[in-house]
């Protein structure tokens, strides 16, 4: 190496040792944790049925004083239509027909008991209205078609509702009846004298006293109250109807399920009817006709096990209080509230097969 180049380099390494030392700003890195956390189990909504079975009765709203309908026969015992559709769910979901407490419920009282809820179904001769349907509960099926009429004492001399121009006319307070009537009277002018009372007793003890030249309420419940007038015979029931009354049992909002058991359960007593099928002749074995096998759970299904009913639910229903017929017969053909012809026959008894059904009692198909 020559000098020059020697000079050359020493002054290059001079050069670099004179630079300041490089200096490093520490980093600060980020780093997320990804936690994996469980909610918290959710407890288990506790479903009507479930109170029901635990509780290990139904609840059941209803009426003592509507003969027929709901009231205490000579031994004591709560009887009648609505009574027996009770004793149906009972059967149902609890396997016991008895195993109901019919509590006694004013027709003030009706939509504050479903609307708390304290009651699980209501049969007390209630009308199917929209508002009913939207503020107290839900209508699971109708099971007997109404209108209302008027009785007039037979001494009255009338013979028609269009000539009761002027009457004083007794009526219940807070029933679709009042409001029908209101109605009535306005559409026509009759300048009737409405008289109203709390409860269904004063209403007819007044009628019978002759505070009232007219009752009027549902037809059905002109023929249950006359049934226990001093004299039945001095009565008439004037022909025609001023309403529609579609009647049937009613449960609280809030529990689908609830509401679809209720629903099954009134299919199976108009549908044990119409196969013809009653509670002596229930069938426990497979029969051939695959519409009653899969009714009485023989064979097939129509969602018992979605319900949490048994698949034979059925037998147990028919054979504690009978088919829709049965109960028909047993609660109010006495009272002289024929079917035959009226609506209040199954639609299967029509006379013919192309024109319209006769009767109007049936139900979605149990499929």
């Amino acid at each position: 190496m020559t000098m020059a180049m020697l000079v050359a380099v020493l002054l290059l390494l001079a050069a670099c040792s004179s630079e300041p030392e490089a200096t490093y700003e520490p980093q600060i890195v980020e780093v997320t944790r990804i936690v994996t956390v469980e909610a918290p189990a959710r407890p288990r909504e506790i479903s009507r049925l479930d109170i029901v079975r635990e509780r290990g009765n139904l609840v059941c709203a209803s009426s003592r004083t509507a003969a027929g309908f709901g009231f205490l026969d000579n031994e004591g015992n709560t009887t009648g239509f609505d009574i027996d559709l009770c004793r149906a769910v009972a059967a149902a979901v609890l396997g016991d027909a008895n195993a109901v407490e019919f509590r006694l419920t004013s027709v003030a009282e009706r939509g504050p008991a479903l609307q708390s809820g304290e009651v699980d179904v209501l049969s007390l001769n209630t009308t199917w209205t929209s508002s009913r349907d939207a503020q107290w509960g839900n209508f699971a099926q109708t099971m007997f078609y109404d209108g209302q009429g008027f009785m007039v004492r037979k001494d009255l001399g009338v013979s028609d509702m269009m000539e009761l121009a002027g009457a004083r006319v007794c009526v219940q307070q807070g029933t679709t009846s009042e409001l029908n009537l209101q109605d009535f009277n306005n559409q026509n002018k009759l300048n009737l004298e409405v008289i109203t009372f709390e409860t269904s007793t004063p209403t007819s003890a007044a009628y019978e006293a002759k505070q009232c030249d007219a009752m009027t309420t549902d037809r059905s419940g002109l023929v249950s109250t006359r049934t226990g007038l001093a004299d039945p015979s001095a009565h008439v029931i004037l022909p025609g109807t001023i309403s529609e009354e579609p009647l049937g049992p009613v449960v609280p909002h809030g529990d689908e399920q609830w509401y679809d058991i209720v629903k099954t359960v009134m299919a199976i007593l108009i549908y044990a009817e119409a196969y013809g099928v009653t509670s002596t002749t229930v069938p426990d074995a497979v029969t051939g006709d695959s519409a009653v096998d899969r009714l009485f759970g023989l064979e097939g299904s129509y969602g018992q096990d979605s319900l949490g009913l048994s698949d034979t639910v059925a037998q147990d229903i028919i054979r504690a209080v009978g088919n829709y017929g049965e109960i028909y017969d047993r609660n109010l053909t006495p009272l002289g509230l024929k079917r035959e012809g009226s609506r209040n026959a199954l639609w299967a008894a029509a006379p013919c097969q192309e024109c319209p059904k006769g009767g109007q009692v049936y139900a979605a198909p149990l499929r």
